[in-house]
């Protein structure tokens, strides 16, 4: 079915969204909706299925006027989203899931029809190439599974356009692939879908048109076959983006920040060592469960290890929790995961960014927190990283997730650790983003002697960025490469070395 969009506005306090937003998205065709963060690609999804009311303009469907108040209007109509956050009842099987919001449809006399009901979940799960019984518990699916089953879900209400944001965030490589056969099958089946996404190069092989906002303003829709990265970079910023090759570090090796030998924890770390240098970027680099993050969290105090040493300044240490991890030892952790793990969604961007060094700003008489001070780290700091927003009062929830992740980097930087972890720091950020975080994370390391420890799924990213890589695989590392620019090394002669590590 053809979903056309005519000047679309939407505006909320102290912002314009949407402006006059016009575009159309036809059946058998994967449309990527393109733009930086804060752009409005968010409120345009949201305005689609009808989570928020335009202020202006018309959706029509096939030629139908819509009038959509709600999500639930947007699912009569056959219009569905996958949202970027992997949203399911972890305690409930994979069928529960997936008829969660149908189960009156299977309701006889006082109970369910659960033979009928797990019948149904089945044909779904065969439909989005699962081979899984639909009365397995879906907590113990992996993230690719589970965001396959929320595809299931929205193909189960009999969807006719299929909107799919930030589908591949959280999921590996190989799970990538999976997805996109399936992906292509909708296409082929006649489906409108439309797909969000910061990572351009699954645009340019998944895609057939784009449309790119820009400043809540509709920049153009074009072609895929007509576009290079580059010329969909320019549309989304307006300008060229200019990459900046970051000069390798130079550093001691025997001067170390952190050292850690023989590291285990139960299930998570296998006899992990290695030293982390000062005014170093490292790179841990393998698949989601490989350890890197897990490794990450045992270092803070998340998880408890069972044995091994942890060096800080040469001296051991024995860290149990972020808050001592902090105070005592100045170690921050910029969490994967920022929505559950590091951002307080509800509260404003100051109490984000403040709230690891309420302790500094405590009167020790009052107790009470220096207002003023806290609202000038906030200010700062928000300058410092370009965040855009109405000011350091605006709900946090209430962000783009670029400038999420900026306020997460942020409320590390207010607290002046010397150690860093920063995992995954580009996942959900668009590219002018992506390579001011870049900038700032090498920048730590290069003029403030920080020493940082970059956790990233991207390849590419974490080659240019880390001076050394640490390649896991189940639980161990299992060795080391350089990044760039190491004499004689390329992207490519890296990748493959840190590939047969992996192998």
């Amino acid at each position: 079915m053809t979903l056309e969009l005519v000047g679309l506005s939407k505006s909320f306090p102290g912002v314009k969204a949407l402006d006059d937003v016009s575009a159309t998205f036809h059946p058998g065709e994967v449309h990527a909706l393109l733009g930086e963060n804060g752009a409005g690609k968010s409120t345009l999804i949201k305005a689609i299925c009808g989570i928020h009311a335009a202020d202006a303009g018309v959706i029509k469907l096939d030629g139908e006027t819509l009038k959509l108040g709600s999500l639930r209007d947007g699912l009569n109509k056959g219009i569905t989203i996958v949202n970027q956050e992997i949203q399911v009842f972890s305690e409930a099987s994979i069928a529960e899931n997936i008829m969660i919001d149908k189960l009156e449809l299977y309701r006889e006399g006082r109970g369910l029809n659960w033979a009928r009901l797990n019948a149904d979940a089945a044909d779904v799960l065969e439909r989005v190439g699962l081979d899984l019984d639909p009365e397995d518990h879906i907590g113990d699916l992996s993230a690719a599974q589970k965001q396959l089953v929320q595809i299931g879900k929205a193909l189960s209400r009999d969807a006719k356009v299929l909107l799919l944001d930030e589908p591949t965030s959280s999921i590996t490589a190989s799970e990538v692939e999976r997805l996109f056969k399936l992906v292509r099958d909708l296409r082929s089946s006649g489906m409108t879908l439309i797909f969000v996404s910061h990572k351009l190069e699954e645009v340019l092989e998944i895609c057939d048109r784009i449309t790119v906002l820009r400043d809540g303003k509709h920049v153009g829709t074009e072609l895929i076959a007509d576009m290079t990265r580059e010329t969909i970079v320019e549309m989304m910023i307006g300008r060229k983006l200019l990459i900046e090759a970051f000069p390798r570090l130079e550093t001691d090796a025997d001067d170390l920040a952190l050292e850690v030998t023989n590291l285990a924890a139960p299930g998570l770390v296998k006899d992990a060592s290695f030293g982390l240098r000062r005014g170093e970027v490292l790179g841990f680099y393998g698949l989601v469960g490989s350890g890197r993050t897990e490794l990450a969290r045992t270092l803070i105090g998340l998880y408890a290890k069972s044995a091994g040493t942890v060096k800080v300044n040469g001296a051991p240490v024995e860290i149990d929790s972020i808050g001592t991890a902090i105070e005592k030892h100045r170690i921050g952790y910029v969490s994967e995961n920022r929505k559950e793990d590091g951002l307080f969604l509800d509260f404003d961007i100051e109490t984000n960014i403040t709230m690891p060094v309420w302790k500094r700003l405590r009167n020790p008489l009052t107790r009470a927190i220096n207002g003023s001070r806290q609202r000038k780290i906030a200010a700062d700091l928000m300058e410092a990283l370009d965040v855009r927003a109405t000011g350091p009062e605006q709900r946090v929830g209430d962000l783009s997730g670029g400038n999420q992740q900026k306020i997460s980097i942020a409320k590390w930087l207010a607290a002046d650790c010397d150690i860093l972890i920063v995992d995954e720091p580009s996942v959900g950020v668009d590219v002018g983003a992506k390579a001011m975080i870049h900038k700032l994370i090498w920048d730590l390391a290069a003029t403030q002697g920080k020493s940082v420890i970059v956790i990233s799924s991207d390849m590419p990213e974490i080659i240019s960025l880390a001076s050394r890589i640490l390649v896991f695989k189940e639980q161990r590392i299992v060795g080391d490469v350089p990044g760039l620019p190491e004499p004689g090394q390329t992207e490519d002669s890296v990748s493959r070395a840190i590939g047969r590590m992996m192998a």
